[in-house]
């Protein structure tokens, strides 16, 4: 078994050689491993506490009276119903893709990343983080709230009186959050083991706070609760209560009473209120961010993250009933800390709330030094994000959390909660739609290993979770939402050019193999029009260096059609160990991104070069795409020389040039293939009705000083439309013309020609009425919507040569019989015109072809069939090479298709 079968398989330990060798290699990869990243966390402590943790905080404690008290108890219930659709949909996914395979540090960005690729992992990576950064200054800012409300200074009173001691301003306020956002720093920089057990302890008060609120009321009196709120400089005080159990207090508490919030000034409506509500349900990526600390993530994930997600679901709305039922609006608006009042024991009540916001605050702080960490070790932001990929000697990523503490305590000179809940809202929806997106793109790839062991989900719950959050973030804020919007698309199109290639697999080449192969199966052959005809070409490549211009040339004339780079290496595979090809493709696909071409690669193995090009003829394409034209290099003498080595894309380049392809064949070397064999390789190809382009020179065409010099007139592109080696049969209306004037204008079509303009040269002789044929021209032209300036050349003396020639030896056959003989070769359409042109003719009308000036930027000939006795081959790649001689860059064209359309 090769070592590439066994590689995948060494994974599970499904092979391998001496056992013992392989528990040794074993316990070196454990061993390091643990020294790494050491993975201690279950399920409970590494999911369901950290996701209650932060689904119970600010919202819980601080605001859900807030909700109620404005939008009552039908829309408060709506509200929890449409968050938690939301959500629900989203754990689906992140199930799904959790346990599609093996996860690593990162959560929400190393699964997203892994399933769309780097620019959606990348990209949305930077939106999490940002989501983590802001979620954990919206706590910290609960938090100080809390703490400013429980001791800090009254309303109206320059000095604090008994607990009442720390001063409120904005300054002050910010001093607050500092020192906390402190206290979370240093416990994420001593590791995930600490955190965990500090939310543990954590969790246990806040349990037992919450066991004692649902005790409170029940067990609590009724009871009046004055409230002191700043007004102006001073303070009014406002009298909430405590009803009890009351059907008149539910009864005022069903439907909405939107007022103004006390703390920001400002008037809420059903969005405002629901951006601070659905901060307390973006807790759910708060286990899945651990992924890297957990010992099995696909396994933890699901569990723990529905486990929580179905317990807050309940208590939420429970709470959400108990507050309509014993609490008046006026409590519940404007009484933040309410609880506190009403609870049996009060101390216990603030603990819980600074504990629980704490949590909630380290929860998000640690979640983004994750996904900070993860970012700068896959490299996509290269430098920039260097220095959070250093970690401690436990492989904590303590510069990851130093830089996003830092960041969060830029956040919080914002000021209040409110203020960044509607933005910390639309980042989790982004989030959370992508997230959807990834496990939607995964299941209509159909690829066969997308296999997770979840399979509660299907693309409708992942369709519904993107609408539901894509809906509700222009509503809760548009501005905010096109913004964030924005700012994904400037880094998804960042990373897309600038970021390196990855490893991971790109969902994108799945969706658009899935698409393509069906679009494929509907492109039916049989209803091809001449309309939509479009050139598909096959160029043969023997070795890159001497082709990158041809290269690039064909890349103008294909007009979005098909372009196969086709290369024929010349062994035998019965004789070889493995394919010599596979490892020239990544040689040959870098070319292609290299030169900017829009090319395919098709390499194939064959004894001789003519038996390769048929090969491929045969077999390159699919479907209704397959090259209906072959374009051949020129069959001379002349030294190859090394394109690549001055294209512009490589010497502008750090790199070396070569990219894996031999050195050209020295001049003195022999071909790889005879001139029979060439001239046999074109018949091969006409037979299979196969147009064909044979390009000489075109290693001298410099497009860009061609098509780019500031000379006037602009450059030129020279067409003959006639058979110069068939002077007696001179029609311009033949197919092969027609074929030969659309692929001048093709080329002129394309963006880089477009300046150059078409010179058609009409051959004329004495007597024969040029302007009539002229005007016939130019109505051709007319018809098939091709500009161009039509010359005429009279062509006496070059005619003249041929006649000579053809008169023959005194007693041989006349013209008379000649022509008989020519009609009747030319009906099987293979005329043996070959031995009748002598060079002193063809070299007559090289000189004619040559003297119209000014010189062109590239000429485009007739190219006559190939004779039908192969014994002529050598004399027609003669006559081609004298007729092309010192010409610069030609194409001879030989058009066997109808390509051209008058019809609308």
């Amino acid at each position: 078994m090769a070592s590439s079968e066994r590689s995948a398989l060494l994974t599970y330990r499904l092979c391998g050689g001496s056992g013992e060798e392989e528990r040794g290699r074993e316990r070196a990869r454990g061993r390091a491993a643990a020294a790494a990243a050491p993975r201690k966390l279950p399920t409970f402590l590494g999911v369901v506490v950290p996701t209650l943790l932060s689904m119970f905080s600010v919202v819980l404690f601080l605001r859900l009276g807030f909700v109620v008290g404005h939008a009552g108890l039908y829309q408060a219930l709506a509200m929890f119903a449409v968050a938690y659709f939301i959500i629900g949909m989203t754990v689906l996914s992140v199930c799904a893709i959790a346990t599609n395979g093996a996860l690593d540090a990162g959560g929400a960005y190393y699964m997203i990343s892994r399933a769309l690729g780097p620019e959606f992992g990348g990209s949305i990576g930077i939106m999490f983080f940002l989501a983590n950064v802001c979620g954990s200054a919206l706590y910290v800012l609960g938090l100080v709230e809390a703490v400013v409300d429980s001791f800090g200074i009254l309303p109206g009173q320059k000095a604090g009186t008994g607990v009442h001691v720390l001063p409120q301003s904005y300054w002050y306020e910010l001093l607050y959050g500092t020192v906390l956002l402190a206290l979370c720093l240093l416990v994420c920089l001593v590791g995930a083991s600490i955190y965990a057990k500090a939310t543990f302890l954590i969790f246990l008060i806040v349990a037992g706070v919450l066991g004692t609120i649902l005790v409170s009321f029940f067990a609590t009196r009724p009871v009046g609760v004055p409230i002191r709120l700043p007004h102006f400089n001073g303070s009014e005080t406002e009298n909430g209560s405590f009803t009890g159990f009351s059907l008149a207090t539910l009864r005022d508490n069903l439907g909405g009473g939107y007022g103004v919030d006390y703390t920001t000034g400002q008037m809420m409506s059903f969005s405002s209120v629901f951006a601070v509500m659905f901060n307390g349900c973006t807790g759910i990526m708060a286990g899945s961010n651990m992924s890297g600390d957990l010992k099995r993530p696909s396994y933890s994930i699901p569990r723990g993250t529905i486990s929580a997600v179905l317990f807050t679901y309940l208590v939420y709305n429970l709470l959400a009933f108990l507050m309509c039922a014993t609490c008046d609006r006026v409590l519940l608006q404007k009484d933040y800390g309410f609880l506190r009042d009403i609870s049996i024991f009060p101390p216990l009540v603030t603990v819980g709330i600074y504990a629980a916001t704490l949590s909630a605050a380290m929860s998000n702080l640690i979640g983004a030094s994750r996904i900070l960490y993860a970012l700068a070790r896959d490299d996509l932001f290269g430098r920039a994000l260097a220095l959070a990929k250093k970690t401690s000697a436990n492989g904590n990523p303590v510069m990851a959390v130093i830089l996003s503490w830092l960041v969060v305590q830029l956040v919080l000179f914002s000021g209040k909660l409110n203020t960044i809940a509607g933005v910390v809202t639309t980042f989790f929806l982004l989030v959370y739609a992508t997230v959807n997106l990834a496990c939607l793109a995964l299941e209509w790839a159909s690829a066969p290993n997308f296999r997770p062991t979840f399979r509660y989900f299907t693309w409708h719950t992942c369709l519904l979770g993107i609408a539901g959050c894509c809906v509700m973030m222009f509503l809760i804020s548009p501005v905010s939402a096109s913004a964030s919007l924005g700012f994904l698309l400037v880094l998804l199109l960042a990373l897309h050019y600038l970021s390196p290639s990855s490893t991971w697999g790109y969902i994108s080449q799945a969706l658009i193999f899935h698409q393509v192969r069906k679009y494929l199966l509907m492109l039916d052959v049989r209803k091809d029009h001449v309309k939509f005809w479009r050139p598909q070409m096959l160029l043969m490549v023997q070795n890159p260096r001497g082709s990158a211009r041809l290269i690039d040339f064909v890349n103008d004339l294909k007009k979005s059609g098909l372009y196969v780079l086709g290369h024929v290496e010349l062994q035998d595979l019965d004789t070889l160990p493995s394919d010599p090809l596979q490892p020239q493709q990544d040689s040959w696909l870098s070319l292609v991104d290299k030169l900017n071409v829009k090319a395919f690669i098709s390499l194939t193995l064959a004894p001789s070069v003519r038996h390769g090009v048929r090969q491929l003829l045969f077999t390159s394409g699919l479907g209704g795409m397959r090259p209906n034209t072959l374009v051949l290099g020129f069959y001379d003498d002349e030294a190859p020389q090394d394109g690549l080595a001055r294209h512009p894309a490589f010497t502008s380049a750090r790199e070396e040039v070569p990219l894996g392809f031999p050195p050209l064949r020295a001049p003195t070397a022999p071909k790889l293939l005879s001139a029979r064999e060439y001239v046999g390789i074109v018949a091969d190809a006409l037979k299979m009705l196969r147009n064909v382009l044979l390009a000489r020179q075109l290693e001298s065409l410099d497009k860009a000083w061609e098509l780019r010099r500031a000379a006037s007139p602009p450059p030129t592109i020279h067409v003959w439309p006639v058979n110069l080696l068939r002077p007696d049969s001179a029609r311009y209306a033949d197919t092969c013309s027609l074929f030969l004037l659309q692929m001048a204008c093709v080329l002129n079509m394309a963006r880089a020609w477009r300046r150059a303009r078409l010179r058609l040269f009409l051959c004329v002789e004495a007597g024969t009425m040029p302007h009539a044929q002229e005007e016939k021209l130019r109505q051709l032209l007319k018809d098939l919507r091709i500009q161009a300036q039509i010359q005429l050349v009279p062509w006496d003396a070059v005619t003249r040569l041929h006649w000579q020639t053809r008169q023959g030896p005194p007693g041989g056959p006349g013209p008379a019989g000649a022509a008989a003989k020519e009609e009747e070769e030319e009906a099987v359409n293979f005329p043996a015109n070959a031995t009748q042109v002598s060079d002193e003719y063809v070299c007559a009308a090289n000189k004619l072809v040559l003297e119209q000036s000014p010189a062109p930027a590239v000429r485009f000939l007739y190219l006559p069939r190939p004779p039908a006795d192969t014994s002529l081959y050598p004399l027609y790649l003669h006559q081609l090479e004298l007729l092309t001689r010192g010409l610069g860059p030609t194409v001879l064209v030989h058009g066997v298709s109808a390509v051209t359309s008058t019809q609308l």
